[in-house]
């Protein structure tokens, strides 16, 4: 799975104009009861009771002195915070704290929320104290959260109210083995209270159709850190990647890629080692080679100077046959200029999280 991944790198109040006159926000509380997903047979013994919890948030209104906001139908961004209990001794509670967007459809009585962000576990798996816990290797860890709800708001004065489901990951993107993370949909269901009941909430039309079309641009990227592989002792090891890609700009939200990169990870070197040493049925002499090689075809969603890619490789160059031969990729991106960004993004087979990923990057 995703989730990257990802951790709180890019908060949305970087969308947000200083010069807005307006202020608006409100906060909204809610109750969940879910259940834990079968994702993988190594969690298999986790799935031992219902996960339940809380979400608090801050939601920022935007009325339209952005174009992205007047884009994407005035979404909300705004900061949460999550309490998980799992109700089992082994897995304990996670707490997290993210940043999100809200959007809106059908009348903005449908709410898709997105948040991206950073959680503790209270018990992660320990050799002696904690074997059982082959979900999270580390306390600290990228966390995701996808939430749909049906909301009312200012339904007597500024009290609303909103019912939904919900889908929260928790993964450290095998920053540290064992890392097979864990999985909940839940119903939840809450209140919301606006501030700001008197002020009539007015959204300006103020951009006129402009075209974003862009010609063909060329982007070279240099990201890295640190993981481990599923095999509990190998200790961590530095990663690099090497991407160059072709993008092509459509509109104003969407944009389209077709790239190669080249993956050294160190990871994979010490795996082979071990492996070749340790199963006398194994077929590999420890000479192979770590390195791979890929082509991926990528889109990417602009919502001002932030945007979050998506892609699909696959390696062509693959000696050492770790997992599968096709990954993917989401992450967040953030233009410091039109031509320099930075990015952080989760790589996954599958649902099998290999790294989480900094770096930064420039377009021509």
């Amino acid at each position: 799975m995703l989730r990257y991944v990802i951790v709180l790198c890019f908060f949305p109040g970087t969308l947000f104009s200083q010069e807005s006159v307006r202020e608006s926000g409100y906060w909204d509380s809610q109750y969940y009861y879910g259940a834990m997903l079968r994702h993988n047979k190594n969690v298999a013994h986790l799935v031992t009771d219902h996960p339940t919890g809380f979400i608090l948030s801050y939601n920022h209104k935007t009325f339209g002195e952005k174009y992205w906001q007047e884009a994407y139908n005035y979404p909300d961004w705004g900061f949460s915070f999550i309490y998980q209990d799992f109700n089992s001794e082994v897995l304990e509670r996670n707490f997290g704290l993210y940043g999100h967007y809200n959007f809106y459809f059908l009348n903005r009585n449908l709410q898709l929320r997105l948040g991206q962000g950073i959680a503790y576990n209270t018990n992660p798996f320990d050799i002696d104290t904690n074997f059982k816990n082959t979900a999270y290797g580390s306390s600290f860890m990228a966390s995701t959260y996808i939430m749909l709800n049906f909301q009312k708001q200012r339904i007597w004065k500024g009290l609303g109210a909103q019912i939904g489901l919900s889908f929260i990951h928790h993964s450290n993107g095998s920053f540290k083995a064992p890392n097979t993370g864990t999985n909940v949909v839940a119903l939840n269901a809450g209140l919301t209270y606006d501030f700001h009941v008197d002020e009539e909430q007015e959204y300006a039309e103020l951009f006129p159709e402009t075209d974003f079309s862009e010609k063909i641009t060329y982007n070279f990227v240099v990201r890295g850190g640190l993981n481990e592989g599923d095999i509990i002792g190998l200790v961590q090891q530095p990663f690099v990647v090497l991407t160059a890609f072709a993008d092509k700009r459509l509109n104003y939200k969407s944009t389209i890629q077709f790239g190669v990169e080249a993956f050294f990870s160190k990871f994979l070197e010490k795996e082979i080692e071990y492996r070749a040493l340790a199963f006398n049925s194994s077929t590999l002499t420890g000479d192979e080679d770590y390195k791979r090689v890929s082509v991926f075809a990528g889109h990417e969603f602009r919502l001002g100077n932030v945007a979050i890619p998506t892609q699909v490789g696959y390696y062509l160059y693959w000696p050492y046959e770790y997992e599968l031969r096709v990954y993917s990729r989401i992450g967040l991106k953030y233009y410091i200029t039109d031509q320099w960004f930075g990015v952080a993004s989760v790589k996954t087979h599958a649902a099998n999280a290999e790294a989480i990923e900094f770096g930064i990057g420039i377009r021509l």
